[in-house]
Formats: C-alpha cells, sequence, structure tokens
C-alpha cells in the first residue's frame, strides 16, 4: 500500500519531533510491508522567512494532494512582531481552512507511570480518559469583521457559526461517544451567547439519531471547573472553537506533561496531525524536547487516515512499554527512571516495534 504524507516541521523543536515521528512510521513501513513517501514543506515563521507568508498556496495544493499531513509546530517570539495577518499562527488557520479541517480530535489519557507527574492528586487523575472533539473551522478565530478600529483604541471580534457548521461537529461528537462509553457532554455558555443557543439547540435535535448516548449540557466554566476536580467524570466532550482550545489545552497538562499528547484535526477527505505541544524555541535544537507527542500523533494518523488500527495500537503499544522501562524525556519525572533525549526516546519505542 502506498501512501503520501506530507510533513510541515515547522518551527522550533517541530522539526526535531516530526523526523522522529518519520523514523517510526518507515519503522511500522518495513514491518506491515506498506510504503510510505515523505514530502517535506515549510509552514508558519520558517515559511515567512524564505516566503515572505506562513502558508504558500503551493503548499496548500501539495497538502490537498496528498493521504496525510504531520505538522510539527508553529510560531515563536522571532516572529512576535510582525503584523498580524503574516504571523505563523495565520499559516495554521489558513491551512485549517483550505482543507476543511472542521473537526479537532484530542484524546487525553494518563500513563500509569506517569500519574505521579500529575498537577493533580493520583486518586483524581487515576482512571481518566477523556476524548475532546472541538470545531476548527469556525467561531471567534474565523468570524468577521475583525479588526482595530477609532485610531486603535477599539478591537472587534465577531463570534459567528452557521447552522451545518455546528451541525457537523455534533454529529462527529455523538458518533464518538456510541464507540466509547456513550456519554457525551457538549460544552457551550447558552446563559450568555446567542451562538450558543443555537449550538444547544442543534444539539437537543441530534440527540434523537443516538438514542443510545447519554448527552448532557454544560456551562463551559463548569466544565473546566470539573476537569480539575473530577476527570475521570467526563468521557467524550463536544463544543465549540475557542472553548475547545482552552479546555484541551487545560485537559493535556493534567497528565503529567504537555509533551505526551497528540491531536487529530479531520476533514470529511484528509487529517493533520500534531503535538499538542507548541514549537519551544527555548530548548529547540538541544535534542532534548519529547517527541512522544508526536510520535503518538503518528499513530492516529495511522488509525484515522490509512485505517491501520492495528499498526496505530503497536505505536502506542511500544510507547506505554518504554515508559514502562523507566526512558523518558527531561519534561517528565518517573521515580527511578532513566532520562534520555529526543532520539533515543524514540529508539526505545522503534525497539519494542521490533
Amino acid at each position: 500500500m502506498v501512501k503520501k504524507i506530507v510533513v510541515l516541521p515547522g518551527d522550533g523543536v517541530g522539526h526535531e519531533v516530526t523526523g522522529e515521528a518519520v523514523k517510526v512510521l518507515e519503522k511500522i513501513a518495513e514491518k506491515h510491508g506498506h510504503t510510505f513517501e515523505f514530502e517535506q514543506h515549510d509552514i508558519g515563521g520558517t515559511s515567512y522567512d524564505k516566503y515572505g507568508e506562513p502558508l504558500t498556496e503551493e503548499t496548500v495544493n501539495v497538502c490537498l494532494q496528498s493521504d496525510a499531513i504531520l505538522l510539527g509546530a508553529i510560531g515563536g517570539p522571532k516572529w512576535d512582531n510582525l503584523p498580524s495577518d503574516v504571523r505563523p499562527e495565520q499559516g495554521l488557520l489558513k491551512i485549517r481552512k483550505a482543507l476543511n479541517l472542521f473537526a479537532n480530535i484530542r484524546p487525553i489519557k494518563g500513563f500509569d507511570p506517569l500519574l505521579h507527574a500529575s498537577p493533580l492528586k493520583e486518586e483524581i487523575i487515576n482512571g481518566s480518559d477523556i476524548y475532546i472533539v472541538r470545531e476548527l473551522t469556525g467561531g471567534l478565530y474565523f468570524g468577521t469583521p475583525r479588526e482595530r478600529r477609532e485610531n486603535g483604541t477599539v478591537a472587534v471580534d465577531t463570534l459567528l457559526y452557521r447552522r451545518d457548521e455546528i451541525e457537523r461537529i455534533v454529529e462527529k461528537g455523538f458518533e464518538s461517544a456510541q464507540l466509547r462509553k456513550k456519554h457525551l457532554v457538549s460544552v457551550d455558555k447558552a446563559n450568555v451567547l446567542e451562538s450558543s443557543r443555537l449550538w444547544r439547540e442543534i444539539v437537543e435535535e441530534k440527540k434523537k439519531d443516538y438514542p443510545d448516548v447519554h448527552v448532557e449540557h454544560m456551562l463551559v466554566d463548569s466544565a473546566a471547573m470539573r476537569l480539575i476536580t473530577e476527570p475521570t467524570y467526563f468521557d467524550v466532550i463536544v463544543t465549540e472553537n475557542m472553548f475547545g482550545d482552552i479546555l484541551s489545552d487545560e485537559g493535556s497538562v493534567l497528565t503529567g506533561s504537555i509533551g505526551m499528547l497528540p491531536s487529530a484535526s479531520l476533514s470529511e477527505t484528509i487529517g493533520l496531525y500534531e503535538p499538542v505541544h507548541g514549537s519551544a524555541p527555548d530548548i529547540a535544537g538541544q535534542g532534548i524536547v519529547n517527541p512522544i507527542g508526536m510520535i503518538m500523533s503518528a499513530a492516529m494518523l495511522l488509525r484515522y487516515s490509512f485505517d491501520m488500527d492495528k499498526e496505530a495500537t503497536e505505536i502506542e503499544t511500544a510507547v506505554e512499554k518504554a515508559l514502562e522501562e523507566g526512558y523518558h524525556t527531561k519534561d517528565l519525572r518517573i521515580n527511578g527512571g532513566k532520562v534520555v533525549g529526543t532520539k533515543e526516546m524514540t529508539e526505545a519505542v522503534i525497539r519494542h516495534l521490533s
């Protein structure tokens, strides 16, 4: 089976972690007789430095013709003073729109060897397994007008959602809940926002099509508090763009390190896969960044874009075994373990794939 994967390293540590994920995918391909073709392109600040824009049309077209995309990370203080329309983050927003990546999936599950590293008590975090489904191409990040007015003294952002945008992500939430524990929490701010009232109405309409799923509505502030006090309460969370951004980042640190967690951004036909962490320019080039979030994102790529569930599970199991042996990067704190660099961590995972 020949599959084309576009690699977008981005900025900072993105170059390091994508390289390690490619090694893992190459090992899986060798083991199972697949053929993965990798093609690398620029995005973010690196693209701006070369081409004067954070994402070129050429790169967009290459991504549209691929089978899946691996993204490292973007941004950094080097580009903080650029005009807003050419900042590295605009490359990420542009590719989401261009590829219609409307659903962001963030699984948040703790690894047993790392539970002691959580900021929460171990008895609170133990057993947590959360699946966040976030709408990705609508809402406050994309609505217009979006501008400065009155000589820069007034700023305007617009929160806009259409019915069809809400319907498709809510359906994705229900479908995900059906495959798990059949418990869906829809997060909104319906006591204040009209867009959230429409969101809640649509959830109520859609739940009739999924009678086996227990659904409840929760205000975003209550959800944020409950993630801290009772994370095991949640199974699948579905929510709009900004709320999902905030809650998934909050949830990502509960398990001990943001460097561990993957994500997938999906359209009806293609997926983009990236770790939750950022470009970490303070440690870029030192060979110490945790590659596991990117490696686990590669596992999601196999599962969601290529229907290779067995191969994805092999990667996830290999990561768990490497951690159980005590191998970990500097950001993790495993009692009695062995601190290794980025490449050594990947090698420990690959050994278990063999």
